[in-house]
């Protein structure tokens, strides 16, 4: 059995990566990186090694119900926060996939443009949180949903966190400046400090918006289980990876439990939207047949009365054409 001591060092991602492969682990606290004690067993596809299988497959999974949702959100064509929302759903996506292109090695960790990716894959991780944290103000409407102030306020300060995370990212990695892979601190604040504080406000917030302006109390069950959803994940993540990983003899490890919760909690923040927002049906698509209907009938009666008599379709069409 594998003995290892759970270790959270502050400001150091190295008790980190000894208990779980992040995808940064191979970029810092030293020069070849640092390898966990016991990660998934890798498998031969077509000549290439990938790593982590069973995580591969979530991934996929998870791409595929983003992109399902995306849908459902965008046929709500009148509810509050459509767009505001979407962007979490895209940011979690391009999240989730380079998180699929890197801990499977699908990009190898020896290729010049793994850090590169890796930035990138911190960066948008990190902008998916702090578009999250905005869209928890959406419901306040301090910028009614919708306009111009609303959608450009979260993508231009999501892309500065974007950019300013990814620069800090690729620094450390290649140590520019006054950064170090030996001492990442500054990656570290925002890979939990700053994502830390932004998932809880965020739900903060969302538990004030139910309870001061909604009647119906179900979303926060939603709000409950996503919490819950997204804290067991990362517990598993972080502290029971290497048990987990032992105990099933390598087949998954804590990045493959940690993504199906991560999944789970992002399906209960679309759950909630939902449970929140409802269509206006004077506007939805789906009312326009009917509209379309009436028009119609308003049309035949209209012709009736210019006839002076009952308008039958039918008899008109045989006068018309007797033969």
């Amino acid at each position: 059995m594998v003995d290892i001591v759970y270790k959270f060092d502050v400001f150091s991602f190295n008790g980190i990566c000894q208990t779980v492969a992040l995808s940064l682990c191979p970029l810092i606290g030293q020069t070849n990186g640092i390898e966990p004690v016991c990660y998934s067993r890798n498998i031969d596809v077509a000549g290439n090694l990938i790593f982590q299988p069973a995580t591969l497959v979530i991934d996929i999974v998870a791409i595929i119900m983003t992109a399902i949702m995306i849908y459902h959100i965008r046929s709500k064509y009148t509810a509050v926060g459509r767009k505001e929302i979407v962007m979490f759903f895209y940011f979690y996506m391009a999240t989730t996939f380079l998180e699929m292109l890197l801990v499977t090695s699908i990009i190898p960790t020896s290729s010049p443009v793994y850090p590169w990716f890796t930035a990138a894959h911190i960066g948008f991780m990190c902008a998916t949180f702090w578009c999250l944290l905005l869209n928890g103000f959406v419901g306040f409407q301090f910028a009614e949903d919708g306009t111009p102030l609303s959608l450009w306020s979260i993508r231009i300060s999501s892309l500065l966190i974007f950019l300013i995370v990814g620069f800090i990212s690729i620094a450390t990695f290649k140590q520019i400046g006054p950064f170090t892979y030996t001492a990442p601190g500054a990656l570290w604040v925002f890979y939990f400090i700053i994502n830390g504080i932004a998932f809880i406000v965020y739900v903060i917030s969302q538990i004030i918006l139910v309870v001061n302006t909604l009647d119906d109390r179900w979303p926060l069950g939603d709000i409950l289980f996503g919490t819950a959803f997204f804290v067991v994940g990362q517990v598993i993540l972080y502290v029971f990876s290497v048990v987990i990983c032992d105990q099933v003899k390598h087949y998954v490890d804590g990045l493959f439990f940690g993504s199906i919760c991560t999944l789970l909690a992002v399906m209960m923040v679309y759950k909630y939207w939902d449970s929140i927002t409802k269509e206006d049906l004077e506007f939805s698509v789906g009312s326009k047949q009917n509209v379309w209907e009436v028009k119609e009938l308003l049309a035949d009666d209209e012709l009736a009365q210019s006839y002076g008599t009952h308008y039958h379709p039918q008899q008109h069409q045989q006068q018309a054409y007797p033969y």
